[in-house]
């Protein structure tokens, strides 16, 4: 899977999972049900915690500039967001259809363990999965959103 492909796929979900958690929202405080916001609460926060792994993935392979690394942060808070930094990112060359330390050689740490992760992708699916994993476990100890 191309960078491309990967971050528009986990920013459409993003964006969706971010829709259905508003719906869930309408739901609850009209008093119909407050199902929706805690199964829609729950997908959008796993997808989010994705959204971001793979935002900084991409960006370090892509070598995104902090202020476009934390742009691409920034825009999983505001709903839908995720799907105009796509779009940003491609018009602007951000998002290739290779992998570029697929091939070329990591400099640094953070790099190297990019392109491991690129250059092993079942490990590197993994590796994400449990990370997302480790991390919403995490965000479950810490508790819901004040407010």
């Amino acid at each position: 899977m191309s960078p491309l492909r990967l971050f528009r796929t986990v920013a459409v979900a993003e964006a969706v999972t971010w829709g259905l958690l508003l719906t869930g929202m309408a739901l609850k405080y009209t008093d119909v049900t407050e199902l929706g916001v805690r199964v829609f609460g729950m997908a959008h926060g796993v997808v989010f915690i994705a959204y971001c792994l793979t935002t900084v993935l991409v960006g370090v392979d892509q070598r995104w500039s902090r202020g476009r690394l934390l742009l691409g942060l920034v825009a999983a808070v505001p709903p839908f967001a995720t799907v105009l930094f796509d779009r940003y990112a491609e018009r602007r060359a951000g998002l290739a259809s290779t992998w570029r330390l697929g091939t070329e050689t990591p400099a640094g740490r953070v790099e190297a363990l990019t392109a491991w992760l690129i250059r092993n992708p079942l490990r590197g699916a993994a590796a994400g999965v449990v990370a997302v994993l480790a991390l919403t476990g995490l965000a479950l100890l810490a508790g819901p959103p004040a407010g």
